[in-house]
């Protein structure tokens, strides 16, 4: 909490003494009051004479002149008195050394309000940056959430955060901009997306040249298969604004993969993704690791604290064993199939819900003349459960087996190399994850388009290993293996807290 400056006394008249002039103009510039709710910059002057009494002749004060021609006096704020500013009530966040009141704004936020929220009282000078494409707009619409600064003698970084860490990443990321890289191969996606319809529509002449026999059904289930996992891995690219250089173009095409193509709404993408993206592995703020604790133990240090705490929602030691039951072949056909409908009616996305519908009416009136609709029903939810495992194996093996914990407020990169793995590059590799492979680099530049993620590796390979960051990178088939032997070490790990505390 800041303490209340007291106001110097001003200079006496005609006062030319330059060192007293530039003493006292520092002091009323570092003058600041502050008050819980609304904070609040003011000089206060001294009381005048009462009224009727006559006022001494008094010389302009030349300080106050020169003050005044600077403009308003800046208000300050320290590190403590933004961190304090963390809550419901109230929320604060820094950007460039501005302080910024977001209390009302998370609220309106396009990327959804827990996203911001989740840096309340910190620093999200670098989340910004990795977030935004066109920062120049952003900042203006910020101007009216401007409350201050911080004080001068204030450092730029929270004593968590590693500095000389985060200067270099910054260096590299101006590097990686003058390289071009974080400009899109148009032609790349145009092809992408083309293989996406062209296995659509091989599926569908499968059963209408060979018929509806069990063969041409499996191989046609397994081709709408493929089409959903690499539209979702495509979705993901326009939802993180990686393809056209405006947002505008960027959401119109998610729309139409995520919507028309996959059946799930954008909003609902926004809203989860995003808080994974801005705090990984970080319990209660990464959306992707909720199934902590009432389905699994994740990571070594919260399963610790569920033992100690005597909790038991579920048999954690054979967490490794039910993973194959209720972790890939569960979360798309049993959970998220209805939960994006109950998303979009609670919080009434209107055209979400019409994209959806479109490929639900579109899918209806392609397969039910040729199956029936029983046949159809279950090719439809076969897709769905080969999708869902095919999703699952994907997105967790680079993250399930790394470091989990709530969160510690580290510099970004930290954060981000912490709760990442990367697989080994292959042509099978790229397709069949996305390039979701480069997870590290995909989390430190997550509006970089995919195809340059493996010409920036080496840049970051080569600043992890200067400030000693394990950077991992994999075998395809140990990723795999590491979902497994991680689930059963948290598994032990909350076992035996549970007995021996």
């Amino acid at each position: 909490m800041g303490t209340r400056a007291a106001r110097p006394a001003g200079l006496p008249c005609g006062a030319e003494n330059p060192a007293l002039r530039r003493l006292a103009l520092g002091a009323r510039q570092q003058i600041h009051s502050w008050s819980p709710r609304t904070p609040s910059t003011r000089l206060t002057a001294p009381a005048g004479p009462a009224r009727g009494v006559a006022r001494p002749a008094m010389a302009p004060d030349p300080v106050a002149a020169e003050t005044a021609a600077q403009g308003p006096t800046p208000r300050y704020f320290t590190w403590d008195e933004v961190a304090q500013r963390s809550g419901c009530e109230e929320r604060w966040l820094v950007i460039d050394r501005k302080v910024y009141n977001i209390s009302e704004f998370t609220r309106r936020h396009p990327g959804g309000s827990r996203v911001i929220s989740h840096y309340a009282g910190q620093d999200a000078t670098d989340p910004f940056v990795a977030f935004h494409i066109n920062k120049g707009l952003v900042k203006k619409y910020m101007n009216s959430l401007l409350i201050g600064e911080l004080s001068p003698e204030q450092p730029s970084f929270e004593p968590t955060k590693n500095k000389e860490l985060t200067d270099e990443f910054r260096e590299l990321r101006a590097t990686v901009e003058r390289m071009g890289l974080m400009k899109a191969n148009h032609v790349f996606f145009l092809l992408y997306l083309l293989h996406i319809l062209l296995l659509d529509g091989a599926a569908w002449l499968t059963l209408w040249v060979f018929g509806t026999s069990f063969l041409p059904f499996l191989l046609c289930a397994v081709l709408l298969s493929a089409v959903q996992a690499q539209a979702g891995w495509l979705q993901h690219d326009f939802g993180h604004l990686s393809v056209f250089s405006t947002s505008k173009w960027n959401h119109l095409l998610h729309h139409f993969v995520i919507g028309h193509l996959k059946g799930a709404p954008a909003s609902w993408w926004n809203h989860m993704h995003f808080q994974h993206h801005a705090k990984p592995n970080c319990f209660r703020k990464d959306p992707d690791i909720n199934m902590h604790p009432f389905f699994f133990a994740l990571g070594k240090i919260l399963s610790v604290e569920l033992g100690k705490q005597k909790k038991k929602y579920m048999p954690y030691n054979h967490q490794h064993k039910y993973f194959f039951l209720i972790g890939p072949p569960a979360l798309l056909p049993l959970y998220f199939q209805w939960y994006i409908f109950y998303f979009v009616i609670q919080r009434k996305k209107w055209v979400d819900l019409a994209w959806m519908i479109t490929f639900y009416v579109r899918f209806f009136l392609t397969y039910v003349p040729l199956l029936g609709l029983k046949a159809f029903l279950g090719l439809f939810f076969i897709v769905r459960f080969l999708e869902s495992n095919w999703f699952v194996w994907v997105t967790q093996m680079n993250h399930i087996p790394m470091h989990i914990d709530h969160d510690r407020n580290m510099d970004w990169v930290s954060t981000q190399l912490q709760a990442t793995c990367n697989v080994h590059k292959s042509a099978f590799n790229d397709w069949f994850s996305g390039h979701l492979n480069f997870q590290i680099e995909h989390h430190l530049f997550p509006t970089m388009p995919r195809h340059n993620y493996h010409k920036v590796a080496p840049l970051v390979q080569s600043l992890c290993a200067k400030h000693g960051i394990e950077y991992q990178s994999k075998p395809l088939l140990s990723a795999f293996a590491d979902i497994i032997h991680s689930l059963k070490e948290s598994g032990q790990l909350w076992l035996d807290a549970y007995l021996h505390q």
